[in-house]
């Protein structure tokens, strides 16, 4: 795994353009279409006002109306996100114009009324009641689970609603696909076009896989194929808004460039977080993985595709002719989105049964297989031959939101450990192919990724074995006195050294280091682990891991002890058993190491023991802060810490054993 890092340290790359030049090579007129995925899945883990949010935030792009359209892929398949999406509709029809006459920067609705500093203008005061208004009716409906007769204002949105009938399910109902604005014969309040807003529900059925996100990314691309077929595509998460509205020129300067690599597939711009707390105690921002890792794969064959603010030409997905001519990328559809035999294919293309028999997800499309498409698509289009290029402006393009709970964090690494094994261990693992396909060092950087779960094995080794040796009175490391000790002060010194200086380096504050680093340590004993294990009984067929969606929703309390810097735990999860026996284990062996070094006047023979105890120790404050004295509904739950002091105990009396 320590090689795997040095792969992206060779060739750092950081690129910068100037978005004013763009019209001396290409006139307004010749830019590309651009349509714009968004996907979102539970109405009650991703609330519909934070996807409005970031819909709206794109169709107020600084970007020809007639060449842009926004697709929303629904896999929860619920009318609440349809109609906060009729609702959305509706405000476009003012906010954009408010943005385009006042030049607004932050085009998300919420962001621009939220902020510290708000731009003032004279429409501001309407507008931002409108929005309020707007915001209202769309959680009243999602509190109530059903929509009142009073909000439905026309005979097409309560047609569209009738459609969910008491055989409709999120798991079992037929493809639904709702055209809300159409470019061309919609207007806004000043006469203007709007651009194209299309809510999809693909099929679902229970006897069919769905493949998760992938499955929901491929129905878009079909989908959009049969009704504006644009030639770059964006995919967004659904709270991943846009904070940048030129960020599809920045794109083009890429895309466009005719000095660039014709075989340039995509352009990945970074996913930067908003409202983590000042120290970033569960290392949300990710900082390494995109100011240190996508940088040194921008030297090589290009950064690998990170979920969401990924532009990308549509042709990187057919990597064969296509097999339909609704697939035809030369095609340009001319007929109105809405007529009847464009919406007959679009429903045609979003069932459950249309990949079967086809090249979909093998060579076309998104690939399946894995819980985390992203890594995987973007590893086998390197391997196809395709590049890709990392853009990383001053003002982030787009800003989203992270865990801001232990658990959720913890869960969400362990559904990309479970995910990444996956890639890892398949017949296209980037050990063996990428090294082959692509190249050794953007092979290597790929599999740093998708091993990344085998760090629980050292990890959870460091974390028990040198402690229950201390509390066993057993030396297993060098003396002070002995040569090999200088061995491991400096692999210690050194890895942390260099950990240390490429933080800082790339603008992070001391504080954040230490806590990412602890993170790292928490991810390493608890995310890994459990995700190394649920992969293992996943490939004996004991287990099947689902995917589950990471809440989007924030408690005002739990928000409150967030900001303040103080972890969150609050449910009994087993995932943080291996955190809370380690707690235990290296305080108990700190503490006896001390007393024997107090009786013995010495500490040589086990000086690394002790301070690899005491090291976790000082990782550990938070644990046995929450396990001690908070009283707080965040605080660890009782049953954990008696299970905890169970295995620890239990671990003590094996290893006596042992040892």
């Amino acid at each position: 795994m320590w090689v795997t890092t040095q792969a992206f340290r060779m060739y750092p790359t950081h690129r910068q353009v100037f978005v004013e030049h763009l019209e001396h090579y290409v006139k307004e007129s010749d830019y590309p279409g651009l349509d714009v995925f968004i996907c979102t899945a539970d109405p009650y883990k991703e609330p519909p006002m934070g996807v409005v949010n970031t819909a709206l935030s794109v169709m107020a792009y600084d970007y020809p109306i007639e060449k842009l359209s926004v697709y929303l892929s629904d896999d929860g398949g619920s009318k609440l996100t349809l109609f906060a999406f009729m609702e959305a509709a509706r405000f476009a029809a003012h906010w954009l114009p408010y943005c385009r006459k006042n030049k607004v920067v932050e085009r998300c609705p919420k962001a621009h009324f939220g902020s510290s500093n708000p731009s003032r203008f004279p429409e501001t005061d309407q507008i931002k009641t409108m929005y309020e208004s707007m915001r209202v009716r769309v959680e009243n409906v999602i509190k109530r689970g059903s929509i009142s007769h009073d909000y439905i204002t026309k005979q097409g949105e309560s047609e569209a609603l009738s459609r969910w009938t008491d055989g409709f399910t999120p798991q079992n109902h037929p493809p639904v696909v709702q055209v809300l604005l159409e470019n061309g014969k919609d207007k806004d309040v000043t006469g203007h076009g709007v651009p194209n807003l299309v809510y999809i529900s693909r099929e679902k059925s229970t006897d069919s896989p769905h493949h998760f996100k992938a499955g929901a990314l491929n129905v878009l691309l079909r989908v959009s194929a049969t009704m504006t077929n644009a030639p770059v595509i964006l995919t967004l998460d659904s709270d991943m808004y846009s904070n940048d509205p030129q960020t599809p020129l920045r794109a083009l300067c890429y895309l466009l460039d005719p000095s660039m690599d014709p075989k340039l597939g995509y352009v990945q711009f970074p996913q930067v977080f908003h409202g983590i707390n000042k120290n970033d105690i569960y290392g949300g921002e990710l900082r390494h993985v995109f100011e240190v890792h996508l940088p040194g794969m921008d030297g090589l064959a290009g950064p690998t595709h990170a979920g969401s603010g990924g532009f990308f030409w549509r042709r990187v997905f057919y990597g064969c002719p296509s097999e339909t001519p609704e697939m035809n990328l030369d095609q340009r559809v001319s007929h109105s989105i809405k007529s009847r035999e464009v919406l007959a294919m679009a429903h045609h293309v979003a069932g459950c049964k249309y990949e079967n028999q086809t090249k979909w997800s093998r060579k076309m499309g998104f690939r399946y297989g894995t819980l985390v498409e992203d890594v995987y698509t973007s590893c086998l289009l390197q391997g196809e031959g395709w590049k890709s290029i990392y853009c990383n402006p001053k003002r982030p393009a787009f800003l989203g939101k992270s865990p801001i709970n232990l658990h959720d964090f913890l869960n969400q690494t362990m559904r990309w450990s479970v995910g990444l094994l996956e890639v890892a261990f398949s017949r296209y693992s980037p050990i063996t192919f990428g090294v082959r396909s692509i190249s050794l060092l953007s092979g290597l950087c790929f599999a740093h990724y998708t091993f990344w779960a085998i760090w629980a094995i050292p990890v959870t080794i460091y974390a028990f074995l040198p402690q229950l040796a201390l509390l066993n009175s057993a030396s297993i490391f060098p003396k002070i006195s002995d040569p090999w000790f200088l061995l491991y002060v400096v692999l210690f010194l050194g890895a942390y050294g260099q950990d240390y200086l490429e933080f800082v380096l790339s603008g992070g504050p001391t504080q954040r280091w230490w806590n990412h680093q602890r993170a790292w340590m928490m991810r390493g004993l608890s995310s890994f682990t459990f995700g190394l294990v649920e992969y293992l009984l996943k490939y004996v067929g004991i287990s099947t891991f689902g995917f589950n969606v990471t809440s989007k929703v924030v408690e005002e309390e739990q928000s409150k002890r967030y900001q303040q810097g103080i972890f969150e735990f609050g449910v009994p999860s087993p995932v943080f058993l291996p955190l809370t026996t380690a707690a235990i284990i290296n305080l108990v062996a700190f503490l006896y190491g001390i007393a024997q070094a107090g009786r013995q006047r010495s500490i040589e023979d086990v000086f690394l023991q002790l301070f690899l105890a005491g090291f976790a120790v000082v990782n550990c404050w938070p644990v046995y802060e929450a396990m001690a004295w908070r009283r707080d509904e965040g605080k660890l739950p009782l049953e954990i810490t008696v299970i905890s002091v169970v295995l620890a105990w239990a671990l003590y009396s094996t290893s006596s054993m042992a040892f």
